[in-house]
């Protein structure tokens, strides 16, 4: 379509899951409640961190991080997905859309970085433990955090420039509950040739990358775990690794399936599934893995408790 017949859109309309009133408000609740949760529990691990010494590592640095990305992530999408399913208009402004599919995409990438660093981490405390506080110093995982923000920021910068320099001649509905790229491509009257390339050579890039230093890490790891013979410290040195892998799991499974197929091969209403779980309930979950899981954690947290409890 010529582009002076194309009218300058303002606004988009969110389809979100189902447009059933007595589907919507169970729905509502539904994800108030998870959002509460990730909320509550997030910001409780990264005050914890700060609260505790002996929670003063590298490992719960780089937790700390994730905690912060897991709720800024979600604080991304959930409250217009919460509005919209109570909304008889579910509609979102044009910078809106572009401000979150940014941070979206920001956090998202980010935290590929984070899930990565945390793998190296774990790598040389088992692996190399003797170098571990000069490999692991403090300059140096801040200087992962900031590459892991800006890494993300700038190649969230690119996907969204290029998103919507598009031209949007048609229909404004997305059929989604966020401004998410793929649903974008879908409603774009122009070449998405290069926005497509672009989408799955910097996503490619990043999930594959960090997956690969995930996945080395934790080779030389069990490499290493298989040659100790002490049943307890064998035992010990895997369960510290259990947690992230976890994560790893179901953050990147939900990540490839969803950003690294062919556009042929989209299903949007299977594609919404999948986000709901890596956008609203994975962060949710994180702080349960890494708790629940975590002996180091629920004793810092239960003399925190015990702490504010006494001093009353």
């Amino acid at each position: 379509m010529p582009e002076e017949n194309c009218t300058v859109l303002t606004e988009f309309i969110l389809l979100g899951f189902t447009n059933r009133l007595e589907v919507e408000i169970p729905l509502f609740g539904l994800f108030l409640l998870i959002y509460t949760t990730t909320l509550v529990g997030n910001a409780g691990l990264i005050l914890l961190v700060q609260l505790n010494a002996c929670l003063h590592t590298p490992m719960y640095y780089f937790l700390s991080s994730l905690s912060f990305l897991d709720l800024s992530c979600s604080s991304a999408i959930a409250p217009k997905m919460l509005v919209n399913l109570l909304a008889q208009r579910k509609t979102i402004s044009l910078i809106g859309c572009a401000t979150q599919m940014f941070l979206f995409a920001a956090f998202a990438d980010a935290e590929c970085l984070i899930l990565a660093a945390m793998a190296y981490d774990r790598y040389v405390a088992i692996c190399h433990p003797l170098l571990y506080t000069v490999a692991m110093s403090r300059r140096i995982c801040t200087s992962m955090v900031v590459g892991a923000y800006l890494s993300g920021s700038l190649t969230s910068l690119v996907h969204t420039s290029f998103t919507f320099t598009l031209l949007f001649c048609g229909s404004n509905v997305i059929n989604h509950f966020f401004c998410d790229i793929p649903p974008l491509l879908e409603l774009s009257c122009s070449s998405t040739h290069i926005s497509e390339i672009l989408l799955f050579t910097l996503c490619g890039f990043i999930q594959t990358s960090t997956f690969l230093t995930i996945a080395v890490s934790y080779a030389c790891i069990l490499s290493t775990i298989l040659r100790i013979r002490v049943a307890d410290s064998r035992h010990k040195a895997f369960y510290t690794c259990t947690s992230h892998l976890m994560a790893v799991g179901l953050f990147y499974g939900s990540l490839l399936f969803t950003y690294l197929r062919p556009s042929s091969s989209y299903s949007l209403d299977t594609d919404k599934v999948i986000s709901a779980f890596y956008t609203v309930v994975f962060p949710m979950l994180n702080p349960l893995i890494y708790s629940l899981r975590n002996k180091e954690v629920k004793d810092a947290l239960r003399r925190t408790v015990e702490r504010r409890v006494f001093s009353q």
